[in-house]
């Protein structure tokens, strides 16, 4: 015989026994108005034999009216504690939440975990003076340092909780990977994922910071990449792409990082192409020395450092600048790892040649090279050229940058390059303006405008030379950069019906000109599955390290000489949660999964 099942016989509570038996229904359970206890199941014959037997006595002289009052009173009270029990849970959730919150914004902002104590001394001061019947809601929110950590580490494995998910959908995604040192000299490897689900959707966000204490050798690299991957269970058939710094550790051809992963994509029968590109910044960056122009720049490093170097030079030179009530009031330094540092530096002293020439002859310094006529030239045009450079690179900067708009912007310099070289042989310096100014103030020798087009055709062999893989790579970039002007015959022939079709859609060739070559790929209808997958690859490939970078700045303000002994997992916690991007941490999710746990004042001042 089959055992009942109470449950699906839908027995209802009945209002008469809450005066004849000092029962009333919470939660679909029948509940003792008395003692508190509840019935296993709810049945009249249960309810009466709890009744009588624990509680007959005490109620027999009670008529049936002063019953229903005394249930009537008993029920407010129960639904008074109840509320009173809502509303501690309540502040217990809203104390947590607030605890996870700020933990986010110390994270942020790369305060350390004992920042929170202060913060919280200060929320009770602020509350003693405006709302201090308050006070011990403020001092519930557990702000400790140990809490902080573990909030931290809370919010970031939430976050990779969710870019694991999301990893689950891309059909194509590609690594960006660089490595640098802390400030206790531990190699750090950052590794960023840029990922394209079926929906065209790019996701670009951090993968890990891993630190490597022994060797960084192309085996070493490949390991942490590898258990990365892994780790995210990400199928390395959907790999298309990985840009690095170009150090030979990455792109050795036999034992880089590179050629370890080509080799593990072959062990794992995967079908594509793995592309490999040099950082496109970098290369920019590198470009510039082919300008050969380092005699010039080291003649003005060293006159800034004289000038900047010491106290007493420094304070004078600026209350020179004052007196002669010049446009600046004083010279920037120069940093090699800085990039930019140097266009602005050969600015300022180029526009405060002859201040500076006057100080240093204050100061018994030689100023004949300073003077000199071919120097101001190379001067001028070295400030010129790296202006231009300098704006290339703040254009190829940024996140969610699409490779083949980058690649668009190189090309166009290219452009220039050729036009400028043209040009400056023909002593036509519309684009120098500094080269301009100094013709003006020749005064026997004439500009030297052949050997400045020579060190121009120098820079554009250079950009040829250094972007020769992603000419290698131009069919593919353009494809999505412009479809409606590829050359169909010469296309792979797995696209060329869908391209002709593309081509001869007036609605797509309108809305590709609304809204732009990045945008337009997510509306490439799903009868076009090839143009859909190509897109969806060049889509998720870096073009840069440009975010590594980037993490290696929050690095360095988070793990200073003050905060030496940073663990590496709270690091990590850190940097993901700083450099989050279109994800974001789902506090209220992690509150629920707390539970009843509540703080109380007492741990919360430990």
């Amino acid at each position: 015989m089959a055992k009942r099942k109470v449950d699906t016989e839908n027995r209802g509570f009945q209002t008469r026994w809450e005066s004849e038996y000092m029962f009333t229904k919470v939660a679909g359970k029948p509940v003792c108005l008395l003692c508190g206890e509840s019935a296993a199941v709810l049945k009249e014959y249960n309810l009466r034999r709890h009744y009588e037997t624990k509680h007959a006595d005490k109620n027999k002289n009670m008529d049936m009216e002063q019953r229903l009052q005394k249930a009537e009173e008993l029920k407010r009270g129960l639904k008074s504690r109840q509320a009173l029990f809502k509303k501690a849970k309540s502040q217990g959730q809203a104390a947590v939440k607030a605890s996870f919150i700020l933990a986010e914004e110390i994270a942020k902002s790369a305060r350390p975990f004992t920042e929170g104590d202060f913060i919280k001394n200060c929320m009770i001061k602020v509350c003693d003076e405006v709302c201090p019947e308050k006070r011990q809601l403020f001092l519930n929110v557990s702000l400790s340092r140990n809490t902080i950590a573990e909030r931290v580490d809370q919010l970031s494995i939430n976050l990779k909780e969710q870019l694991v998910k999301k990893g689950k959908d891309f059909i194509a995604y590609s690594l960006a990977v660089d490595e640098s040192t802390d400030i206790s000299d531990i190699a750090q490897l950052s590794i960023f994922i840029r990922g394209v689900d079926s929906n065209l959707s790019v996701t670009e966000e951090f993968l890990a910071l891993r630190p490597m204490h022994g060797t960084t050798t192309g085996h070493d690299l490949y390991e942490e990449v590898s258990r990365c991957v892994n780790e995210m269970e990400l199928p390395w058939e959907k790999l298309v792409g990985l840009t690095t710094d170009g150090a030979p550790a990455m792109c050795g051809h036999r034992s880089g990082l590179v050629a370890k992963i080509r080799e593990k994509m072959q062990e794992e029968n995967a079908t594509g192409e793995l592309t490999a590109y040099h950082c496109i910044i970098h290369q920019e960056a590198l470009c510039g020395k082919a300008l050969k122009m380092e005699h010039v720049m080291s003649i003005i490093t060293r006159t800034v450092n004289f000038i900047r170097a010491k106290g007493l030079n420094h304070r004078q030179f600026k209350a020179f600048l004052t007196e002669l009530e010049t446009e600046h009031g004083d010279l920037p330094y120069h940093t090699e790892v800085r990039w930019l540092s140097q266009g602005k530096v050969l600015q300022r002293c180029f526009e405060l040649r002859e201040e500076i020439c006057l100080f240093l002859d204050s100061k018994g310094k030689d100023t004949t090279q300073l003077r000199d006529e071919m120097f101001l030239c190379e001067m001028a045009f070295l400030c010129d050229i790296t202006s231009h450079l300098n704006a290339i690179n703040l254009q190829l900067q940024g996140r969610d940058r699409v490779i083949s708009d980058m690649y668009s912007t190189v090309k166009a310099f290219k452009t220039k390059l050729t036009l400028w070289e043209t040009q400056m042989r023909k002593e036509n310096l519309s684009h120098f303006p500094s080269c301009q100014t100094m013709k003006e103030k020749l005064s026997t020798s004439a500009f030297p405008s052949t050997q400045l087009a020579d060190k121009i055709g120098m820079l554009a062999a250079d950009f040829r030379r250094r972007f020769a893989d992603f000419e290698a790579q131009k069919s593919r970039l353009e494809l999505l950069g412009n479809p409606f002007a590829v050359d169909v015959e010469s296309s792979p022939p797995n696209l060329q019906m869908e391209l002709i079709d593309l081509q001869c859609n007036d609605a797509l060739r309108a809305k590709y000109a609304a809204v732009g070559a990045a945008e337009f790929a997510r509306f490439l209808p799903g009868t076009m599955p090839q143009l859909r997958i190509q897109a969806a690859q060049t889509l998720s490939m870096f073009g840069s390290t440009y975010l590594c970078e980037q993490l290696f700045s929050l690095m360095n303000l988070n793990k200073t000489s003050h905060r030496s002994r940073l663990t590496a997992e709270h690091l990590h916690s850190i940097l993901r949660i700083s450099s989050a991007q279109s994800l974001t941490p789902n506090i209220d999710e992690l509150v629920e999964k707390m539970g009843h746990h509540q703080v109380s004042p007492s741990t919360s001042n430990k």
